[in-house]
Parts: C-alpha cells; sequence; structure tokens
C-alpha cells in the first residue's frame, strides 16, 4: 500500500514513515508543505494520503486544501487528516462531497500505533476514521437535527461507534450488547437516514457521512 505523508515537523513525519514502514506501508513521499503534498498526490497517484491539517505556507488549512483539491481530481481519493485540535468545519469540509475513504485523527492518536494503522488501513479501504472527540463534539451539536433526533440514545451510542470505524463485534463488545443487537440497532439507524439498500459496508459509510455533514 503506498502512501503520501504530509507533516512539517520533522520528528513526527520521520516517526510516520518509520511506524508505518514497520506494518509493510510503503511510503511513496513524505513533504513538509502544500505546494510538494500537491504535486505528490498528483504525480504518484498514492492508495492513501495521511494529512496534516495546517501546513507551509500558510499555516492555516493547507495540507485539507490540498487534500480537498486532489479529491476532486481523483474522486474517493483516501484522505486521513490529522490535526493538533478538534476542527468541526474541517471534519464537515472533508466529508462534503459524499465520498468515503476519509478520516480525522487528532495527532495524540499517533502515538498508538495499532490504532494509527488500523485507521489509515479503514480510510485506505473505503472506509471512515474519525476521532472520538470530534464524534463528541458532532453529536452534541446535532443531537436535536432531525433526523438525527429521531435516532435513541442506544443508536446514537452505535453511531458514534460506526463513525469511528468499529466493526459489530467491537460495538457489541463495547456496549456489552450482543452482535445481533447492535445489526438490529444498525438496521433502524439505516431505516431512519431513508439509505437505499445495498451492501453493508457502504450503507455504514453513507450513514457515517450522513451523520457527520449536517447541519
Amino acid at each position: 500500500m503506498r502512501v503520501v505523508i504530509a507533516e512539517d515537523l520533522f520528528l513526527l513525519r520521520d516517526g510516520l514513515v518509520r511506524m508505518l514502514e514497520a506494518f509493510d506501508f510503503e511510503i511513496a513521499a513524505a513533504v513538509d508543505n502544500g505546494p510538494e503534498l500537491s504535486r505528490a498526490l498528483a504525480r504518484l497517484e498514492p492508495d492513501v494520503a495521511v494529512v496534516d491539517v495546517r501546513l507551509p505556507p500558510s499555516f492555516t488549512d493547507e495540507g485539507l486544501q490540498c487534500a480537498l483539491e486532489a479529491r476532486r481530481k481523483r474522486p474517493g481519493l483516501p484522505v486521513l487528516v490529522l490535526s493538533q485540535h478538534v476542527e468541526q468545519l474541517y471534519a464537515r469540509e472533508l466529508l462534503a462531497d459524499g465520498n468515503g475513504g476519509v478520516g480525522y485523527l487528532l495527532k495524540d492518536r499517533v502515538f498508538d500505533a495499532d490504532q494509527f494503522v488500523d485507521a489509515v488501513r479503514r480510510v485506505s479501504a473505503g472506509g471512515t476514521a474519525m476521532d472520538p472527540q470530534v464524534i463528541q463534539q458532532l453529536l452534541t451539536r446535532r443531537s436535536q437535527d432531525a433526523p438525527m433526533g429521531n435516532l435513541t440514545a442506544r443508536e446514537k451510542e452505535v453511531m458514534e461507534l460506526m463513525a469511528q470505524g468499529r466493526s459489530n463485534a467491537a460495538i457489541a463488545a463495547q456496549l456489552v450488547v450482543t452482535e445481533r443487537a447492535v445489526a438490529k440497532h444498525t438496521s433502524n439507524i439505516f431505516g431512519k437516514l431513508d439509505l437505499p439498500p445495498s451492501d453493508d459496508d457502504n450503507r455504514r459509510v453513507l450513514a457515517v457521512l450522513a451523520y457527520l455533514d449536517r447541519g
């Protein structure tokens, strides 16, 4: 799996390279600014991009904007965004085109190698990997939005874990319920969000995108 990394801090960038290489990822490029990121994404066509939101020269949302432009040119390009703080606007903007293969993690998560690598793999496979703190803030903000307001408390818990990319088995273990109960909750969620019948993996992504991109 070929990865492009964009991070301006040398120690963190080098750490990401070493970590992913240790898990058999191929690092196609590791850059430290927006223009180089744009060129690398266009020229190398990686399987997934791991991108810091704030990159030189602007140090605002340069990395995110480069990733969004690359996704416009190559729809569905998997992008995992890293940020120092929760920025709801960035999460919504990343998800706005309705394609899967996106993630938003706080940089603190990078220090848990298994969790971070799992997120990279899920995003590269077309899934989502959203930081729990991002989900909590979006959940609080959208708790009264329809049809999100129609979800029960348990369904919201399932949705939150689904947004993190958890499997039904993992959700069941977290909530101490059966997988059958989780399957019933996810079916109810799909119905309340008016998602058309399709394979479960696709509907899970669509449900998460619908959930996170409202408001």
